[in-house]
């Protein structure tokens, strides 16, 4: 199995601890269940067999670390022919994926569930394959912030706003307080492979 893996670090005025963030790329059949290549991957990464991986779902069916390695955290998402999955300690982390693809509703979906900033940013972009992309930058980085905090969409993606800085990357600009405040939000995009957009997101364990 090809595998990659990348390792990020935490802002040290965020977090004190500078807790290391790993993340990886899986091939994965589309309609095929991810967990059992998380879990795979994750078993290596921890130095554990896959099966004996305390791995236990939440309420609303957020994977946890359970027992000893409940100071971790991980997260996955799969879209088209691949996976990727990231692990943490001591942080809450969130990890989303997508095929890089026209997006004929993009501007729809935007102005549905996005903030005004974003849809007046989308609207502004030179081309349609500009908008789509910045479009998909936007919904991964939402998706990532929502999925570490735990709740997912369902809590709503208008309820944090991203932003380009100078340096055109992508920054949580505000949020609803439930989500805590942005400075303690860390936000990697991601590029894990060809024709894929991602976005990796953590911030300290309260």
């Amino acid at each position: 199995m090809t595998t990659s893996m990348s390792w990020s670090e935490p802002n040290a005025s965020t977090d004190s601890a500078a807790a290391r963030v790993r993340w990886g790329w899986l091939p994965h059949r589309p309609r095929e269940p991810g967990e059992p290549l998380a879990r795979g991957w994750l078993g290596q990464a921890l130095g554990i067999e896959a099966d004996a991986l305390p791995l236990v779902r939440d309420d609303r069916g957020r994977p946890r670390l359970d027992g000893g390695l409940a100071g971790w955290d991980c997260n996955w998402s799969h879209s088209g022919d691949g996976l990727v999955v990231a692990l943490g300690e001591g942080v809450q982390i969130g990890i989303d994926l997508e095929r890089l693809r026209p997006r004929a509703r993009a501007l729809e979906l935007a102005a549905r569930f996005f903030t005004t900033p974003e849809l007046d940013w989308l609207h502004a972009a030179p081309s349609t394959a500009v908008r789509d992309h910045a479009f998909l930058r936007l919904w991964c980085a939402k998706e990532a912030v929502l999925k570490a905090h735990g709740h997912g969409v369902s809590f709503g993606l208008h309820r944090l706003r991203f932003g380009e800085d100078h340096r055109g990357t992508l920054h949580l600009v505000e949020c609803d307080p439930e989500l805590g405040t942005p400075a303690q939000w860390q936000l990697d995009e991601l590029q894990p492979a060809p024709g894929y957009l991602g976005a990796l997101a953590w911030r300290p364990r309260s």
